[in-house]
């Protein structure tokens, strides 16, 4: 997960949001590995566990339960780089959204889009990719709510269709209900966007098809970018979960790539990396995923991720998340209540 990157730009619209609701920069940054001034350069990339805390930090000193509609609703296509500027320019929606899943990787690896369609409907899957914790409530409702805002924007109105949430409706909601353009569905088995299959075909009010296409040959050098910069990290990850279970070792997943070990120790470390660090975050992203299964015990999880002492596991635990896992699993983190100084939806409101 320590490989993840965010766009810095991301984290920039959360510093504003946390500013509106009355909440002090210098408190949100104390302790992170983050800084207000590296966040002005537009190119920055901050890491999914720095962003992760932001959020954490950022409930924590506002108080504010729906941070993640308000997120979505302040969303700006610009703020997605070279995708954004491609897609707000494509001729239609199909383009703009195929653009999206296209080139999603580019802005970062923990999610991606899957479009879909049937004969009556289209269908925008948020999937993820890397296991986003306690802030995936932050983080989905975040995406889902700003796609539905930006592409209000770029067709010139709002698509109005239903959505589903994997996830428990969140105490917030009904604040913010009416300003959705359609009705959610919680507790489903996947974050969609579902709406009329004919939206597709509208236009887009910046609809440009030079623009469009020199902002899309920037997203493919992008794209290419990143897939040479986890080459090997990323066939090593790959490689490592064995057919007969467990983990395969340095030699084995040496043999598989056809270079020594040797070699491939060499290759990770200019890519900034290590065998024993792809290990690892493969184990935390796995951990993370079978912690929400629970039917399965610690022990067994502790088994399942190739620890032959439980103890073993929750100290590597406890050192990736600060938490123990069976704390992680009973107690996830929740802000506490105060009061802020922004205007917020009116509580009992109602569409």
């Amino acid at each position: 997960m320590s490989q993840v990157e965010l766009p810095g730009a991301y984290a920039a619209q959360l510093v504003e949001l946390v500013v509106e609701l009355g909440g002090s920069t210098e408190e949100l940054f104390e302790g992170s590995a983050v800084s207000e001034a590296a966040l002005r350069d537009p190119a920055t990339r901050v890491t999914l566990a720095a962003y992760q805390a932001l959020v954490r930090r950022a409930h924590t000193l506002t108080g504010e339960d729906g941070l993640g509609f308000y997120m979505g609703l302040k969303m700006r296509i610009s703020a997605h780089g070279f995708l954004g500027f491609a897609a707000m320019t494509a001729d239609d929606l199909r383009a703009a959204l195929e653009i999206a899943v296209r080139f999603s990787a580019t802005r970062s690896q923990a999610l991606g889009l899957k479009l879909s369609e049937t004969e009556d409907e289209a269908i925008v899957e948020l999937l993820e990719f890397e296991p986003l914790g306690e802030v995936r409530e932050f983080v989905v409702t975040s995406a889902m709510v700003g796609l539905a805002h930006v592409g209000a924007a770029i067709t010139g109105s709002p698509i109005r269709g239903r959505a589903l949430a994997t996830f428990a409706e969140p105490a917030a909601f009904h604040r913010f209900q009416h300003l959705l353009p359609g009705e959610v569905a919680f507790g489903q088995p996947s974050n969609c966007l579902i709406f009329p299959r004919e939206a597709l075909s509208r236009r887009l009010v910046m609809a440009d098809p030079v623009a469009a296409a020199l902002a899309t040959q920037q997203c493919e050098r992008e794209l290419e970018e990143l897939r040479r910069a986890r080459a090997i990290a990323g066939r090593v990850e790959a490689a490592l979960l064995s057919p007969s279970g467990g983990y395969r070792s340095v030699e084995e997943v040496a043999e598989l790539l056809h270079v020594s070990a040797r070699t491939l120790k060499r290759q990770l470390a200019a890519e900034g990396t290590t065998f024993t660090d792809v290990l690892d975050e493969l184990r935390q992203a796995r951990a993370l995923m079978l912690l929400q299964e629970l039917k399965l015990s610690v022990d067994q999880i502790a088994t399942e991720l190739g620890y032959s002492d439980p103890a073993n596991f929750t100290r590597a635990f406890k050192r990736w998340t600060g938490s123990t896992p069976a704390a992680y699993r009973r107690h996830p983190t929740r802000p506490a209540q105060q009061g802020t100084h922004m205007k917020r939806p009116a509580k009992g409101t109602r569409s």
